[in-house]
């Protein structure tokens, strides 16, 4: 790339000019006549158009207070119907396991702190499930048989 060197008298030309330019361009404005902003007003249509008229008044519908919902209605409290599964894995020592749906064949993690004292793997249970921190989990765990 050449770069251009200018002296000083012609960067101020260029200045000149500028300035020149722009205070045509505000003049040209001003001459145009002044605009008030109900002239820069623009409203849409009930087809959505753009147009300078204003949409002729409706009735307006009362709207209760009540009616009015602003918090995201709460969730009817259903009781949770204990699932029942197998123990397909348990380590005493880690002190955990995994509980197999027996009717969605799923698995479910569980901790020895949500489960009976002597449990063992191959004993069908009932138990709940909970979200937990990586998942569902099985919690208040009980032996059926």
């Amino acid at each position: 790339m050449a770069r251009q060197s200018f002296g000083k008298r012609e960067n101020e030309k260029k200045k000149q000019a500028k300035r020149l330019e722009k205070q045509k361009r505000r003049e040209e404005r001003q001459a145009g006549g002044t605009r008030s902003p109900e002239d820069m007003i623009a409203y849409v249509d009930e087809n959505g158009n753009i147009v300078s008229t204003p949409p002729e008044e409706r009735t307006r519908h009362k709207i209760r207070l009540e009616d009015v919902s602003i918090a995201t209605p709460k969730k009817e409290e259903l009781e949770a119907e204990p699932f029942e599964g197998r123990v397909e894995y348990f380590n005493d020592t880690k002190g955990y396991g995994f509980i197999k749906d027996l009717a969605s064949t799923e698995k479910y993690f569980f901790h020895i702190t949500s489960a009976p004292a002597e449990i063992a793997e191959g004993e069908i249970v009932a138990f709940e499930v909970e979200r937990g921190r990586r998942g569902l989990n099985a919690v208040r765990i009980e032996r059926t048989k």
